[in-house]
């Protein structure tokens, strides 16, 4: 794919890898709208690359993102939307009873999963109209493999994979020629990562190679650790699951 001239729209963009990802995605000849829900991170997100349009805006909710619709549309439109923008909540223990197990999957299958759709179908229509455009939905390597830690957060990235694979057939059924691809990060250091002491990937080594698969076409990027994983869960599931929750994660969950 050809990102020299593209507009990128990324969701969750004022810190972490969505805002390596705009930094990255400009120094390829890109223009970039980020959004965000704190407007303060937006305004040192704009400092910082003043070449960057900021519109704050919150994925799950449906006004929020009409609104952000309007403006994009004003600005010109968007020939890429990156569907960065994800909630980890803490973890809990799945087995007590404990009204927060609805509250938290319900906020992150809100963000995660229902934000990703909310926006898709918002801008699926002008993304058909551009000769060469793309969505990219962000998923995980939890998406093969759960965490025990972060159980509902894994099955929103499921949720998240499967409906990426059906709407890319959707668009291929349609002869569209909009691209669907789907980002498998491995565990990335970021704010949201900051207590998990796990070997982590920097921000700028997972989009330098995200944006490589980008250029390639390569519809499912998987980086670093996400590679393994996907390979030792085809053949050996039990002995990832275990790798993937180590004893002290039980220590954890008990406590």
């Amino acid at each position: 794919m050809q990102l020299k001239g593209k507009t990128v729209l990324i969701t969750g963009g004022a810190s972490g890898i969505g805002l390596e990802a705009a930094k990255q995605f400009l120094a390829n000849g890109a223009s970039v709208i980020i959004t965000g829900r704190n407007q303060g991170k937006l305004d040192e997100a704009k400092k910082m690359c003043p070449a960057i349009t900021t519109i704050r805006s919150d994925v799950s909710d449906a006004n929020d993102a009409q609104k952000l619709f309007n403006q994009v549309q004003q600005l010109g439109g968007i020939d890429i939307l990156y569907n960065n923008a994800g909630v980890l909540t803490d973890p809990i223990n799945l087995g007590t009873a404990n009204d927060r197990h609805i509250e938290d999957a319900e906020y992150e299958m809100n963000v995660n999963y229902l934000g990703v759709i909310r926006l898709n179908n918002l801008f699926i229509d002008m993304l058909k109209s551009r000769k060469e455009s793309a969505i990219i939905n962000t998923t995980s390597l939890l998406s093969y493999v759960p965490s025990l830690l972060e159980a509902t957060y894994s099955a929103s990235k499921v949720a998240l994979q499967f409906y990426t694979k059906s709407l890319r057939k959707h668009l291929q059924i349609l002869n569209s020629s909009v691209k669907v691809f789907e980002l498998l990060p491995p565990l990335v250091a970021t704010e949201m990562t900051t207590d998990m002491n796990s070997k982590k990937m920097t921000t700028a080594d997972m989009v330098k190679a995200f944006i490589a698969g980008l250029k390639k076409d390569q519809l499912t990027i998987r980086i670093g650790d996400t590679k393994v994983v996907y390979i030792l869960n085809r053949f050996f599931p039990k002995l990832t699951f275990n790798l993937a929750n180590p004893k002290k994660s039980y220590k954890v969950i008990a406590s």
